[in-house]
């Protein structure tokens, strides 16, 4: 499981270069959860990065879907986002 999170991480940091990232696993928060069964993980992120400098939230969200775009499909079910620009914080 901890591979998964050091996927996502490093995907997010070469993509974001952010001066946050924190990713954590709820995984066990959702055992039984439909979701779980199919073996994608439940996920919560904080990420600060100048790349969201005036981006709306739905835009901070999108570039972190697109970003995680193919583990979305199998080893990501559910994902928590806080994305911040540098400047809220």
């Amino acid at each position: 499981m901890s591979n998964r999170i050091d996927l996502i991480r490093n995907r997010l940091v070469e993509t974001f270069a952010p001066s946050v990232c924190q990713l954590e696993d709820e995984s066990a928060l959702h055992a039984g959860h439909a979701g779980a069964a199919s073996g994608g993980g439940h996920f919560k992120l904080t990420i600060v990065s100048a790349q969201f400098e005036n981006q709306s939230r739905v835009n901070r969200h999108r570039l972190v879907y697109d970003c995680l775009g193919d583990m979305m499909k199998k080893d990501i079910h559910a994902l928590a986002i806080t994305a911040l620009a540098p400047s809220e914080v």
